[in-house]
């Protein structure tokens, strides 16, 4: 424990302004600021949802909306069609079930068109200052590349680390270790000499191991 908690603690020093990059000002927001930003970035998230929001940011009014209608407001997002279809879907169960309102639950959450645990474990997280891990792909790159967790899947990776790091630590730690997949320990080149961690990283110390 305490090794991982002074790797947190490097990683805040290194990140003092790691947040949720996503711009938003509801739960509902969030959420389809959330649906958008798979396979897409955040910066590109942002700058569609900074025209979608000021047209259309209730579910009501997206439940309105055809999967067409909306396609065309998140073309630039990618799989927008996909994407499209989810967001409709999702708003119509919130406007039927929830009037419209994104529950703070998590079983409630998955039930929803689109929305899986990391979805929901963005929201809960950060609309809801829930204590939560969300997996994505660096989070789930960054933390067994270090060895904070030994897992194969998103999922384990997330129960793994809620086991090791302190619940207390659990959503700003999600927030680190996606700025350092980001910044730093990006997927091919990490930039591993320059990283404050890399004498308690796995792969910095099997990297040097091979090369003896």
């Amino acid at each position: 424990m305490k090794k991982i908690n002074e790797i947190l603690d490097s990683l805040e020093k290194l990140y003092p302004d790691a947040k949720c990059e996503l711009n938003y000002t509801t739960p509902f927001e969030l959420l389809i600021a959330t649906i958008l930003s798979a396979q897409c970035t955040d910066v590109r998230v942002n700058k569609v949802t900074a025209e979608l929001f000021k047209k259309y940011n209730t579910a009501h009014q997206f439940a309105r909306l055809t999967e067409e209608e909306i396609g065309e407001e998140i073309k630039t997002c990618g799989l927008y069609r996909s994407k499209a279809k989810k967001i409709r879907e999702t708003s119509e169960k919130l406007s039927t079930l929830y009037n419209g309102e994104v529950p703070d639950k998590l079983e409630e959450l998955i039930e929803l068109p689109g929305v899986g645990r990391k979805t929901a474990g963005v929201v809960l997280s950060n609309a809801y200052k829930q204590p939560f891990i969300a997996v994505d792909t660096h989070v789930f790159r960054v933390s067994n590349r270090i060895g904070i967790v030994d897992t194969k899947t998103p999922e384990k990776t997330e129960f793994a680390l809620m086991e090791v790091i302190p619940k207390e630590r659990w959503s700003h730690s999600h927030h680190l270790l996606i700025f350092h997949g980001r910044r730093m320990c990006k997927a091919r080149k990490p930039e591993c000499d320059q990283c404050p961690i890399k004498n308690d990283c796995n792969y910095y110390q099997e990297g040097k191991e091979s090369k003896k």
